[in-house]
């Protein structure tokens, strides 16, 4: 299965008339970095980026990124892309749209897996920062942050496909993971979408070392059980990180057995999503397959 189609086709021109309509102030020279699932990324000059819903499902979401992340950045010690500015539709485009910091650095997927293993400690300091209790106004995502049971219909169709391995064995720790406990706490803020793409890494000078520069796409933001997040434990890592990312959150943030179990069977849902919807998008499809090895083999 492909990547979803885009339902309005976004070129330079199109995001060079809007931004100069708009804010003409900001405007530079674009390029595209990003043509996403939901959204199409230029970089504009130096310092910002254009994001701009493909899909009507994404236009939600943007202004959930719009209305929360100015809020939650003020209280994060780790960078996020909250907005510079916003855009509002025109020229034949119909959507909000955002202009927001280019952050320089690169994206975990791109980083080999050994190398990863600096940023553990700092990515278990952003989520111990960002889970705390959201407002009652705070966005529901109806696939993020829920109790697992319901995404089980999902999970079966995707390895019903034939077009992921080991299915018999996801199935296998699907139906044990799916039988934990939920949630018992207050909802908390919850990223929701914890792959490697959306964690940005720099070099540092001195040691050479990854570590983590910034945490990207919060389009699926929302309120619900952190075990969501925690699946970047198997998502981003490997085995190594994996317990040192653990260690890290365990200290600051006392979580359970059940939440790391629910984290691995949110592992493996967002996992078989990827496995199933990147036929083209080889980066993508590697992300599914790591996962998957990485459920499989904990």
């Amino acid at each position: 299965m492909d990547m979803p189609a885009a339902e309005v086709a976004v070129d330079a021109e199109l995001v060079e008339r809007l931004v100069s309509a708009q804010h003409p102030d900001l405007l530079g020279p674009l390029v595209l970095v990003a043509n996403g699932w939901d959204n199409v990324i230029y970089r504009m000059g130096d310092d910002l980026c254009v994001r701009l819903p493909r899909r009507q499902v994404a236009v939600e979401l943007t202004l959930n990124e719009q209305r929360w992340l100015p809020a939650l950045a003020e209280r994060l010690s780790v960078a996020i892309p909250a907005p510079v500015r916003v855009g509002v539709p025109g020229h034949g485009y119909p959507w909000p749209w955002t202009i927001g910091p280019w952050f320089d650095g690169l994206s975990a997927a791109d980083v080999p897996l050994d190398a990863r293993s600096a940023a553990a400690a700092d990515l278990a300091t952003f989520m111990a920062e960002l889970h705390v209790s959201a407002p009652d106004d705070a966005p529901r995502n109806p696939v993020r942050g829920v109790p697992l049971e319901t995404r089980t219909a999902a999970v079966r169709e995707r390895l019903d496909t034939g077009m992921i391995p080991e299915a018999d064995a996801l199935w296998a720790v699907w139906s044990e993971l799916v039988e934990t406990e939920p949630w018992p706490g207050p909802p908390v803020w919850v990223h929701g979408d914890p792959h490697p793409a959306n964690v940005l890494l720099r070099q540092e000078p001195d040691s050479g070392d990854m570590r983590l520069a910034a945490v990207l796409d919060f389009g699926d933001l929302t309120s619900g059980d952190p075990a969501t997040d925690l699946a970047a434990a198997w998502m981003v890592f490997d085995g190594q990180a994996r317990a040192a990312f653990r260690s890290a959150l365990d200290e600051l943030a006392g979580m359970d057995a059940q939440t790391w179990a629910r984290a691995r069977g949110w592992a493996l849902n967002m996992g078989t999503a990827i496995a199933a919807h990147s036929d083209d998008n080889p980066r993508m499809a590697q992300i599914g397959r790591h996962v998957l090895e990485q459920v499989v083999n904990a």
